[in-house]
C-alpha cells in the first residue's frame, strides 16, 4: 500500500490563540455584560477542539451501509435521506419539471456594494421565460454568502487527492463543530441539484474566472463526481482505508448525471469564454447535457465601458437579453425532450478506457 504522505500541518492552535480568535465574534461592545458567560462558552468549544468532536452526535449507520454499526452523523444522515427522496422526485414521470438557475455573482444590495447585479437582471430574465413554459423555477442566489449571517459555503479539503473514495457522497468534511464550521449551505444545494431536471449557471467574468460564491460550490460538488455514497466503507476518513478501496478498482458513480444545462457568461474586458469554456466542460464531465449552442452564450456588457453606469450597458443592449431567453428557451426545451426520452447523450453506452 502506498504511503500516507506527512509533515504538512503545523503545530495545534494555543490556548492563547484560540481565546483571542473566538473571542473575535463577540468584539461588539453590546456584549459585555455577558464576558463570564462568553468565557465559559469559550471553554467548551476549547474543550470540543481539543477532543476533535467534528461531529457531536452521531448513530449507527443502519441498514444498507458496509459497517452498519459505524456510528456516522445524523446531520449527514438527514442530508442522504434528503438526497435520496430528492433522486426519487427526479426519476418519477409525472413530477412537475424543474429547472436550477443559479445566479453566480457574488454582489447584491443587500451589504456593499448597495446595488443589484446584472447577473441578478440576466436570472430574472430566464426565470421569466421556465416560469412562462410551466416548468418550476429554483433561484439559487450564490450571493448571499457575501450578505446574509451564518451563510457559508466552505472550501473543498481535497479529499480526492488522497483517494476518491475518501470523497464521500454527500459531503461529510462539513460541518465540523470541533473547528466552528457548523454553517455549510452546501447540504441544501446538494439537494436542488439532485431536484432539478436542468441546470442554468449565470455568471460574471472575475480576473478571467467564476467568481468566490460559485467556485466554491463548484469545488464542493466534486463529490457528485466519483463520490463514495458509504461513509462507513471508509469509516469516516481514515485515508488508509480509502487508497485500499481505490487500489482495488473504483467505478465514479456520476450522482447528478442526466441532467440537462445552459450556461450564460458575461464580463466587460475580457476572459468570458475562458469561463464559458470552464463551466461547460465542468459540466460534460459531469455527465449533464447540453441544451445546444444557443444554451452556451458569452458576451460582453458595456465593453471597455465606465464601471458606474454598467446597468444602463445592460439597458440599451437588447440582444443580450434576448440571447439569455433563448439560453433558458433551449434549456425548457431540452428538459421536455430527456422527460420524454427523444433526447439522450449518444456516448451514454461508451465505457471509458481511462475513468476519473
Amino acid at each position: 500500500m502506498t504511503d500516507i504522505r506527512k509533515g504538512q500541518a503545523p503545530a495545534k492552535l494555543t490556548r492563547e490563540a484560540f481565546r483571542e480568535r473566538f473571542h473575535r465574534n463577540f468584539y461588539d461592545p453590546a456584549y459585555g455584560p455577558e464576558r463570564d458567560a462568553i468565557d465559559r462558552l469559550e471553554a467548551i468549544a476549547w474543550e470540543a477542539l481539543e477532543q476533535g468532536r467534528k461531529a457531536p452526535v452521531t448513530q449507527p449507520a443502519g441498514e444498507g451501509f458496509k459497517d452498519p454499526g459505524y456510528e456516522v452523523s445524523v446531520e449527514w444522515l438527514d442530508t442522504r435521506q434528503r438526497l435520496k427522496a430528492a433522486q426519487q422526485r427526479w426519476q418519477a414521470p409525472g413530477s412537475p419539471s424543474r429547472i436550477l438557475l443559479i445566479n453566480g455573482s457574488s454582489r447584491n444590495d443587500a451589504t456593499c456594494p448597495g446595488e443589484m447585479s446584472k447577473t441578478w437582471r440576466l436570472t430574472q430574465l430566464a426565470r421569466e421565460v421556465v416560469e412562462g413554459a410551466g416548468v418550476q423555477a429554483d433561484v439559487l442566489d450564490l450571493s448571499l454568502v457575501t450578505s446574509e449571517y451564518g451563510r457559508q459555503i466552505h472550501p473543498c479539503k481535497g479529499c480526492v487527492s488522497t483517494a476518491m473514495p475518501l470523497c464521500h457522497w454527500p459531503c461529510s468534511c462539513y460541518p465540523n463543530h470541533s473547528l466552528g464550521q457548523a454553517h455549510d449551505w452546501m447540504a441544501e444545494i446538494y439537494e436542488r441539484w439532485v431536484d432539478a431536471h436542468a441546470v442554468i449557471i449565470l455568471a460574471p467574468t472575475y480576473w478571467y474566472q467564476s467568481p468566490s460564491p460559485l467556485k466554491l460550490m463548484i469545488d464542493r460538488l466534486v463529490c457528485a463526481d466519483g463520490g463514495n455514497p458509504d461513509p462507513t466503507s471508509t469509516h469516516g476518513k481514515k485515508a488508509a482505508q480509502a487508497k485500499q478501496i481505490e487500489a482495488g478498482g473504483w467505478d465514479y458513480p456520476k450522482h447528478v448525471a442526466g441532467r440537462a444545462y445552459g450556461v450564460v457568461v458575461h464580463g466587460d474586458v475580457a476572459g468570458v469564454e475562458a469561463q464559458r469554456r470552464n463551466l461547460t466542460d465542468w459540466l460534460d464531465w459531469m455527465g449533464l447535457i447540453d441544451a445546444g449552442s444557443s444554451a452556451k452564450l458569452d458576451r460582453y456588457i458595456g465593453y471597455y465601458e465606465p464601471y458606474y453606469n454598467s446597468h444602463e450597458a445592460l439597458d440599451r443592449d437588447a440582444a443580450v437579453q434576448e440571447e439569455t431567453r433563448n439560453v433558458a428557451r433551449a434549456v425548457v426545451a431540452a428538459v421536455q425532450e430527456l422527460r420524454a426520452g427523444r433526447l439522450s447523450p449518444p456516448d451514454s453506452r461508451l465505457e471509458r478506457p481511462r475513468p476519473k
